[in-house]
């Protein structure tokens, strides 16, 4: 039996390689969509790809299931639970409750197991030539994580399916029962892990047991319903602009990206047209790099694990957009676009020294340390901005500090002063750069950056401020 974990921590995703080495056979579970790695492990391997499937419709990623079918010739195998609105809309092997088929030797088993998505299911595989009826492993999808479960209020909170909350979790409250059948020795391969916005409390370990998800695993250790979907339901982060846009593609006919896509490196008079056209010009380079000197107008989201995340906050789909990326990460740069959709690259620029080099003048973020701020709370026509999540900020925040999550700053711009003086903080400094960078561009010049943020500001032992409810 092959197996292969392949994880992308960018967006905490988990892909498989699950097949049969002696008919040279393998199947690819939820792919990302810069699928040359899993080609790659397939050549190296000696396997064919000849099955790819899906747990369900994705939310926080663009699948490549597509493109690894258009690229080898393997069978799509997909959910047909669910009812009609949650079918796929192009042509695949439709599986439901109960359904079975091989992989060269491998059997795999599917499992309706609803709450996350009405269509969710789980691929439960046996290893035929080592025992015949006993199953090795479970792949979960968003079902079941280390130490968590798949969050119900996405299709409610990110896609507008009104409604539809409080019938998923009592859906996974039912599909738990099911897992908890299940033997104790069977391996727990879920699709995301810490870091993921697709659950709240994801472990880091990679992978886990039926036994021991009993055990420690919160929602495997509620007795009683009701309580199960108020604990679920209470306290799930913001889920990303993106998430309804991920649903609507992953499930719908379009364009594909077999191979890699290399933007067009641009002029500078091509870069500053963009500019004068209010056209986005995305800069990717270090926050201290930006805030030292960019682009008027540009946004920073700095190269780092967060960026997909980032950019499906506040890059728009239909719009072509500028990249400023350094030639030795402009692959990375876009595998991370690529892998939520965002396609629409009309090119990209190296650096922002060749525009200073020709006169033009750099704009900068003016900063404040912990010292600084701490000296100036409380004074006249200071406000102070907290761009974390609201979970974040009632578990503690500098005094005072108002909480506008940072991918909804848009929707919120005329609440914000324009005069006097605004600070822009948040945890470590990183979302407060990106938050600093986006009010600059909409034409805010009263914006200082708290870098040191809430870290910073708890190790100076500074005063703070609790919500309560």
């Amino acid at each position: 039996m092959f197996f292969r974990q392949i994880y992308e921590p960018g967006l905490a995703h988990a892909s498989y390689m699950v097949g049969c080495q002696a008919t040279g056979t393998v199947m690819v579970i939820d792919a990302k969509r810069d699928i040359d790695t899993y080609l790659e492990i397939a050549k190296q391997e000696r396997l064919t790809i000849t099955h790819v499937a899906e747990t369900h419709i994705h939310a926080d990623f663009l699948s490549g299931s597509r493109e690894i079918a258009e690229a080898t010739g393997a069978m799509l195998y997909l959910s047909d639970e669910g009812g009609d609105e949650w079918k796929y809309e192009f042509d695949h092997v439709g599986l439901k409750d109960g359904d079975t088929f091989m992989v060269g030797n491998i059997k795999v088993d599917v499992v309706h197991t609803p709450g996350h998505t009405p269509e969710h299911i789980s691929f439960l595989v046996t290893d035929t030539p080592a025992i015949a009826d006993v199953p090795i492993m479970m792949f979960t999808g968003d079902f079941v994580f280390v130490g968590d479960v798949g969050r119900p209020d996405l299709l409610e909170r990110a896609a507008g399916y009104v409604g539809t909350m409080e019938v998923g979790a009592r859906q996974l409250w039912k599909s738990l029962e099911k897992f908890r059948q299940l033997p104790d020795h069977i391996q727990v391969h879920p699709a995301h892990g810490a870091g993921s916005a697709c659950g709240k409390a994801l472990g880091a370990i990679p992978s886990s047991t039926v036994g021991y998800e009993k055990l420690v695993n919160w929602a495997l250790r509620h007795t009683n319903e009701d309580a199960f979907v108020q604990e679920l339901l209470m306290g799930q982060p913001e889920p990303p602009r993106y998430f309804a846009q991920m649903k609507r593609l992953n499930k719908v006919p379009r364009p594909l990206a077999v191979h890699m896509p290399q933007p067009r490196l641009l002029s500078m008079s091509e870069v500053r047209d963009a500019l004068e056209s209010r056209r986005l010009v995305l800069d990717t380079r270090n926050k201290m790099a930006f805030a030292g000197g960019h682009l008027q107008g540009s946004i920073n989201i700095q190269n780092n694990k967060a960026f997909s995340t980032w950019a499906g906050w506040l890059v728009d789909y239909d719009v072509p957009y500028v990249v400023i990326a350094e030639q030795s990460q402009l692959d990375d740069v876009v595998r991370k676009l690529l892998r939520i959709g965002l396609d629409n690259i009309a090119g990209w620029y190296p650096n922002v020294t060749d525009f200073a080099d020709q006169g033009v003048d750099l704009q900068t973020t003016t900063q404040i340390d912990t010292e600084a701020l701490a000296s100036r709370l409380g004074e006249e026509g200071l406000t102070v901005i907290d761009v974390r999540g609201i979970g974040e900020h009632e578990a503690g925040h500098i005094p005072g500090s108002w909480n506008i999550h940072g991918g909804y700053l848009r929707e919120h711009l005329g609440e914000i002063p324009r005069t006097g003086t605004v600070v822009i903080t948040c945890q470590g400094g990183d979302r407060s750069a990106i938050a600093s960078s986006l009010l600059l561009r909409e034409g805010f010049t009263n914006i200082i950056n708290h870098s040191q943020g809430y870290v910073g500001w708890k190790a100076h032992a500074k005063a703070v401020e609790f919500t309560t409810n």
